[in-house]
């Protein structure tokens, strides 16, 4: 007697499985997200693509010249190629500038946002799992910090670091300092919320039976509490993001940023505002637009995933 023996179908993979997934779905039919997520991936594409695509290195003094200085854009009569953008008063392309700072911008504010996450997620894990006094040391930490207007808080991060290190290392680590600046304020929120979650998750079934076979905290908290937190998280920061970068933007305006040897958008911002009033409007105008439209779209798509991670709006 023969027997039918049907193939078995292979598993789908975790891609297939996404691309079928109720985020996906939500992504697709949200023209929001779809139009910040196609914005921000030129702007990230072309910013770290800056050294093969841009016109010119603004960092290498030999392909500044004088004659090519306060060119308008390309469409004004007096534009000349390859500026499309023109050029400042020290013959810098303001294309090429653009996409140079805003490698900078995105690369400070992924990382400030990263290492913001991993402290206050750390945190509020041991806060949540372990409570009492530990709960009440943490928490009464981050109110301090949260006391104090954020801006002031990175200043005087940044402002302390820098007297820390030598004159001729200040440059180079700049960036550095940025990023711990607006880590350091924002690090509560992840805190917070990965206590309130925690808190909830320690009571459950699971964590006793784990404490009861004798698992050691710290695989408890890493392995079974830590993935059911990091949905608000990851919702946190995203949001986060546009702000770590305006926030870059604001301190280097404010002359406590990157230097001028290596200029974010905030850099160029303070740069071109000098020469508004003389006409060079173009200096400052396209800058402030790429950053606008960075914070707008990351905002964006912060926005969709708050909503589309919301079992409530399923």
């Amino acid at each position: 007697m023969a027997v039918d023996v049907q193939a078995v179908a292979p598993r789908p993979s975790r891609l297939a499985r996404f691309l079928k997934g109720d985020i996906a779905w939500s992504f697709r039919k949200s023209p929001v997200a779809v139009g910040a997520a196609v914005v921000l991936i030129v702007i990230a594409v072309t910013a770290f693509a800056a050294p093969l695509i841009s016109p010119q290195n603004p960092y290498d003094l030999k392909q500044l010249f004088l004659d090519k200085a306060e060119l308008p854009p390309i469409l004004s009569k007096d534009g000349e190629w390859p500026y499309l953008l023109g050029t400042d008063p020290q013959g810098r392309d303001v294309l090429s500038a653009i996409l140079y700072g805003s490698r900078i911008s995105l690369a400070i504010g992924l990382l400030s946002v990263a290492l913001a996450m991993t402290i206050g997620v750390t945190v509020g894990l041991v806060a949540g799992f372990f409570g009492g006094r530990v709960d009440n040391l943490l928490m009464r930490i981050g109110d301090t910090v949260l006391s104090i207007p954020t801006l002031l808080v990175a200043i005087l991060v940044s402002a302390v670091f820098r007297e820390l290190l030598p004159q001729n290392m200040r440059e180079g680590f700049s960036a550095a300092i940025l990023v711990l600046s607006i880590a350091l304020t924002g690090w509560v929120q992840y805190a917070r919320t990965v206590r309130a979650s925690t808190m909830v998750e320690r009571r459950k079934e699971y964590v006793l039976a784990a404490r009861i076979i004798g698992v050691k905290p710290s695989r408890i908290m890493r392995r079974h509490i830590l993935p059911n937190t990091l949905t608000p998280v990851l919702v946190a920061a995203t949001l986060n993001l546009g702000l770590a970068i305006l926030s870059e933007a604001t301190l280097s305006f404010l002359g406590v940023g990157m230097p001028v040897t290596q200029p974010s958008l905030g850099t160029l911002i303070r740069i071109g505002n000098q020469y508004l009033f003389s006409g060079l409007w173009w200096v400052v105008v396209f800058p402030a637009v790429q950053l606008a439209l960075i914070v707008l779209s990351v905002n964006l798509l912060g926005d969709w995933l708050r909503d589309a991670l919301n079992p409530k709006l399923r």
